[in-house]
């Protein structure tokens, strides 16, 4: 049979019943450290909204709409879904063919790829803020004059963006605003029509002094 150590060989072994102790204190020590830490950072986590539907206020075309939203739901989905405005195309729906462009505090973004809490607190401005039939913009007024559309559904995402580019930059070049619409595709391939709307609109938008 075995025998069980001695104090002394465990004390030549550098374990001691006393080093053992001050290990366990130290170490539970830690461990409380360690759930504080967790506990205070469980305290700050930003808050989970969902899964059901939370009360989202959205400003759109200057005017604020109260919905209740699923926090999956995304803004192109609320605009068309709940809010009736069908102007933004649900294409691609993967943020590629920018049908679905509106601005958002005056920049283009797809609402394809944006939820609708994301955008709760901002200014949205769909197609339907741009213009009406009896009152268009000059971009509007520009695709019309130069019959710069085929099947439509491109149309309004390639108006609201290059509204956005001739906003920002009203001495664009040709090419610069070709660039500043590089996130928009049309299938028809009436490109020619809208290039000369761009130009057409930029010269207007100076007269006018905007859009």
């Amino acid at each position: 049979m075995s025998e069980e150590p001695t104090s002394s060989q465990v004390s030549d072994s550098g374990l001691s019943r006393r080093g053992f102790l001050k290990g366990f204190g130290v170490s539970g020590a830690a461990t409380g450290l360690i759930a504080e830490a967790h506990a205070q950072e469980a305290e700050s986590a930003p808050k989970v909204h969902g899964p059901g539907e939370i009360p989202v206020t959205l400003s759109i075309n200057g005017k604020n709409h109260r919905i209740n939203l699923e926090p999956r739901v995304t803004l192109l989905d609320a605009l068309r879904n709940r809010l009736d405005l069908t102007g933004s195309k649900k294409v691609c729906d993967r943020g590629t063919c920018g049908a679905c462009t509106v601005l958002v505090d005056g920049d283009p973004a797809y609402a394809c790829s944006m939820l609708a809490i994301e955008a709760e607190g901002r200014e949205i401005t769909t197609i339907e803020g741009l213009g009406t039939p009896d009152q268009m913009n000059a971009v509007q007024e520009a695709f019309v004059e130069n019959d710069a559309q085929q099947c439509g559904f491109c149309t309004p995402g390639f108006v609201v963006a290059c509204t956005a580019v001739l906003n920002q930059n009203p001495d664009a070049t040709l090419e610069e605003a070709q660039g500043g619409c590089g996130g928009n595709l049309c299938r028809c391939g009436t490109y020619a029509g809208m290039n000369q709307a761009l130009l057409d609109a930029a010269k207007s938008m100076k007269m006018k002094g905007g859009a």
